[in-house]
């Protein structure tokens, strides 16, 4: 009953979100308290929601100040040099623009935090995007590749898990599968190619210059007249719908000024940029923020929130210039941090209510016996697409574990199917699952729909641990 009401209340949430049938904000909290009204769990139906609450608060504290905080830094010109570099070298090519999203996006990810990765990378190439007239989705289907392969790192949640649950270490769980983490950065980057010369062909029928010479020139002359922050334009669908019908990318124009400084008006009268010792700052602050991240100085909301704060005062020291500029981000503080407390009650309610233990108990049951020589190989085909419906916990620590014992009964190693399990799930799985935090961070600042953005990447994803699977059989980290 209760693997029925989880399995249910996962599919019902996919359907009516992907076919924008219902806004994933509604989904996901209406869905599971129906899901727990039926199960009966009526009486305990607070307290499980405020469980889930309190378990994302922290995640939800952070994007809500890490998304003023690049917004800030964007609307100061931080990524400036950087979209300048990226477009010279690129040529205003959108095929070079997406590998060289690609490529940014595998180093970012380095850090093993989703969250980080997708703040970082999409505030710096938005920018980019827009100008070029690009679809975001092209933005965050790339990024989502990226991040996937480089989540099996020994140091990300996946791998750590899976280590921890069978009790392994890491020369027995991901070292192995390291030349097939190899095949499949590989991969990243010929679908990103692949992505890319599908956009350049897009802009190109829309634009009879063909859409490097429309926008080159006028992007590198006026770094000023640029759309504003890449966290403002989280507005979920409607972004990614103008994207595809969008004009020449030089109809835009360039005399629309865009406000520097929030505290100036509306955007009507261009303000210069700011002076280089301010530059320097802001430079200065990110780098120290992004090192403090990686090496975990202090929990990622407490650095986000005093980051903020020291950049808000130096950037913005007068209490109007403040206000002004949460009023003009707030809008993108509450989409993204929205979605992420509804999150939190979808699992709050799933972990709540046993729902996801006995859905990973289903799963393990219908495994026939004459199958578990093989197991290895549907672990790695299926993690990802599971990735959709279970939480990593409680896939690592309540099914893997499971799967390994009847592994090894059929005389598998269970290392193996710990490293098939990170070849897709919640790696290349993660940043399109509706029950990871870090996804909202990635649609929500690209400006799309979770539903759109799952249908564009998805069979993206799934290639990618297809890919990792084949060459994982032929490097010998498991056997069919």
């Amino acid at each position: 009953m209760l693997a029925a009401l989880g399995f249910a209340t996962i599919a019902l949430i996919l359907l009516l979100t992907m076919s924008r049938r219902a806004s994933v904000l509604v989904a996901l909290i209406l869905l599971p308290v129906l899901a727990a009204l039926i199960g009966g769990f009526a009486g305990d139906l607070g307290e499980l929601i405020l469980g889930g609450l309190s378990k994302v608060a922290p995640t939800g504290i952070m994007i809500a100040f890490a998304v003023l905080y690049f917004s800030l830094m964007v609307d100061a010109g931080l990524f400036d040099p950087l979209i300048r570099a990226l477009l010279r070298a690129a040529q205003g090519d959108p095929l070079r623009i997406t590998v060289a999203t690609a490529v940014l996006t595998l180093c970012v990810a380095l850090d093993g935090d989703g969250a980080s990765t997708f703040l970082i990378t999409v505030s710096a190439l938005l920018p980019v995007y827009k100008r070029l007239g690009m679809n975001p989705l092209v933005l965050s289907g790339v990024v989502c590749l990226g991040a996937g392969v480089m989540n099996m790192i020994p140091w990300g949640g996946p791998t750590v898990r899976a280590m921890a649950a069978l009790k392994l270490d890491s020369s027995e769980v991901f070292n192995p599968v390291l030349p097939a983490m190899g095949f499949g950065i590989a991969w990243v980057l010929l679908a990103s190619y692949l992505l890319g010369r599908r956009e350049r062909d897009r802009l190109g029928a829309l634009s009879p210059r063909g859409p490097a010479t429309a926008v080159l020139k006028g992007v590198e002359d006026n770094v000023d007249d640029r759309e504003p922050a890449a966290s403002t334009t989280a507005t979920t669908a409607t972004t990614a719908e103008s994207s595809e019908r969008a004009a020449p990318p030089a109809a835009e124009g360039h005399d629309r000024p865009v406000l520097r400084s929030p505290g100036d008006g509306p955007g009507t009268v261009r303000v210069p940029p700011p002076r280089t010792w301010l530059n320097i700052f802001n430079l200065l602050l990110t780098i120290v923020l992004v090192v403090c991240l990686i090496r975990e100085v202090l929990p990622l909301p407490v650095l986000f929130v005093l980051g903020f704060a020291i950049a808000v005062l130096v950037n913005h020291p007068t209490w109007e210039q403040q206000q002004a500029l949460l009023d003009k981000h707030a809008k993108s503080v509450v989409l993204v941090t929205t979605m992420i407390f509804a999150a939190g009650v979808l699992t709050g309610i799933l972990s709540g209510t046993k729902m996801l233990d006995e859905m990973a108990e289903t799963l393990v049951s219908v495994v026939p016996d004459s199958f578990g020589s093989h197991l290895p190989v549907a672990v790695a085909v299926t993690g990802m697409p599971l990735s959709l419906l279970f939480t990593p916990d409680a896939y690592y620590f309540g099914v893997l574990p499971v799967l390994a014992e009847t592994a090894s009964g059929f005389g598998t190693d269970p290392a193996e199917v710990a490293r098939a399990a990170i070849l897709g799930q919640m790696t290349t799985g993660f940043p399109l699952s509706p029950l990871t935090a870090s996804t909202f961070i990635l649609v929500g600042m690209s400006g799309v729909s979770l539903g759109e953005h799952q249908r564009f990447v998805f069979r993206w994803a799934f290639a990618t641990t297809l890919v990792m699977t084949a060459a994982a059989l032929l490097t010998g980290a498991f056997s069919l």
